[in-house]
């Protein structure tokens, strides 16, 4: 069974549904997100991505087999230029 974009980003927005979330893929196999939650505010970056990881469950026991992260706080991610719409 493989995950879609779609599948990765329901399941992170059922986990942290304040957050702002980008997933995109090529191939469904290689999937990269931008993650942007107040709560990651004072967390390592160890941190965020355990909460991200959690949000996925056990998909990377079979259908998710990599997955680039970008975890940031609303600030960084103005910083960063990225428009939370």
């Amino acid at each position: 069974m493989m995950m879609t974009v779609d599948d990765v980003k329901k399941s992170l927005t059922s986990a942290l549904p304040e957050a702002w979330i980008q997933v995109e893929s090529p191939d469904d196999v290689h999937f990269s997100a931008v993650v942007v939650c107040e709560s990651f505010e004072g967390k390592t970056r160890v941190a965020r991505h355990r909460d991200v990881y959690a949000a996925l469950g056990d998909a990377f026991d079979g259908p998710l087999h990599a997955l680039g992260l970008t975890t940031l706080t609303p600030a960084q991610a103005k910083e960063r230029g990225i428009e939370l719409s």
